[in-house]
């Protein structure tokens, strides 16, 4: 993998793709395609694999709709150099800033949500395994029931445990006193919340990236003829801890912490960030809200009550347009910020879907808008996966369904 924009031929990223051999020594295929009155090239390739660089275990947070650290990493090589700003307007469960902290760059990072920020922030700072033990020790573990009805989810002593673990966050969090170990813990615990094994808090349900209504679990409980079993929070967050923390080398420990410190992670609407200065972003690597497929306020419920937040007024502030036009308006807004912060040169890598059974391309919706707001579109990047052996004996048909390929619209700002 290339080092940075200077490895680029003649700094010309048309050429380096259109060039590119993957692992396997497949070239790439270009064609044009024309949108409105616009020709563009598309550039289809196993560009990155699953496999490629083995992703760090510090990104082994789940959350709906989000990319593989591959993606980021792709682009963060190719046009960045270290010390430079990567920035994510819609930063999820923080994938491009992680990456990017791997890579010694420093970050921005954007989402409507606070739990982006929550997930996100305690992994510039990995902790020692012995200090969260510590710190989980000096945590009640017993409470009253929550003053929800949880029990479809938790055994009577798991919820106890978990409401006085939510009950020391946030009352460390309203204090100002939780530090980078509290906020570790809170992040693993919030993804603990509920999942398909014995390694999440709550009994049998839907994997740990969407949480199901009350009324859903207590279908799924029927369903399968169980009752939730005690779990060990505390046991399985240190569990978690360890399996994030595996591979994660202290040269990467070091750089995510230098990241963390010169980092701004802000919650609000990424149409409108004036903390962040003109000209300020060299790499912006992106996934937009696709239409109204995720519903984040109904997935994040569970995660929301935990961390003390109202999903309904979360839910309200993140993006949810129900119709390509609609959405396209809302990335017109978007764009004309990106192009206000993105330094002379720098790039947006911004990733889109096929969407409803690929009856819609959102490319065909973000490329005016891109070019409006003054960037020049270089064109469309298709990664396209190589099924694994593993995926066949699952019956994954995602040359079917669109879910084994990226698609990335390439923006350059001269």
């Amino acid at each position: 993998m290339v080092s940075g924009i200077s490895s680029l031929p003649d700094d010309n990223l048309g050429r380096y793709l259109q060039t590119f051999v993957s692992e396997t020594g497949r070239p790439t295929d270009v064609e044009d395609i024309i949108i409105g009155s616009v020709t563009l090239p598309k550039y289809t390739n196993e560009f990155w694999t699953s496999r490629q660089r083995q992703a760090s275990s510090i990104h082994e947070i789940s959350y709906r709709a989000c990319f593989k650290p591959q993606l980021p990493r792709f682009f963060i090589d190719l046009l960045t150099r270290k010390g430079d700003i990567v920035y994510d307007p819609f930063s999820g469960r923080g994938t491009t800033v992680i990456e990017a902290g791997i890579c010694g760059r420093n970050v921005l990072a954007n989402d409507a949500s606070p739990l982006s920020r929550i997930i996100t922030e305690p992994r510039f700072f990995p902790p020692d395994l012995i200090a969260v033990e510590k710190r989980l020790a000096s945590i009640p573990s017993d409470s009253k029931t929550a003053t929800i009805d949880l029990s479809m989810f938790y055994h009577p002593d798991t919820e106890k445990e978990i409401v006085a673990l939510r009950q020391y966050i946030l009352k460390r969090r309203a204090d100002c006193r939780d530090d980078m170990i509290d906020r570790w813990i809170a992040m693993v615990a919030t993804n603990r919340l509920t999942g398909h094994s014995k390694g999440f808090f709550s009994v049998y349900t839907l994997p740990p990236n969407q949480a199901v209504s009350q009324q859903s679990q207590h279908r799924i409980n029927q369903k399968r003829q169980q009752t939730p079993e005690y779990r060990d929070t505390h046991r399985i967050i240190l569990n978690k801890t360890k399996s994030l923390l595996r591979s994660v080398s202290p040269a990467e420990k070091a750089n995510l912490k230098q990241a963390g410190k010169m980092a701004r992670l802000l919650t609000g609407d990424a149409r409108l960030t004036p903390e962040i200065p003109c000209d300020h972003v060299r790499l912006t690597v992106t996934s937009p809200p696709f239409l109204d497929i995720v519903q984040y306020r109904e997935d994040n419920w569970l995660r929301c009550w935990f961390n003390g937040y109202d999903e309904k007024i979360i839910g309200d502030q993140i993006t949810m347009a129900h119709n390509p036009v609609e959405w396209s308006e809302v990335m017109s807004a978007v764009f004309h910020e990106l192009f206000r912060l993105t330094s002379s040169g720098g790039y947006v890598a911004f990733e889109v879907g096929e969407v409803r059974k690929r009856t819609i391309q959102l490319e065909d919706y973000v490329i005016f808008p891109g070019i409006t707001a003054g960037f020049t579109c270089e064109g469309v990047l298709i990664n396209q996966q190589t099924f694994t052996k593993t995926s066949n004996i699952w019956g994954v048909d995602n040359m079917a369904s669109g879910t084994n390929t990226n698609r990335i619209v390439i923006f350059h700002k001269y």
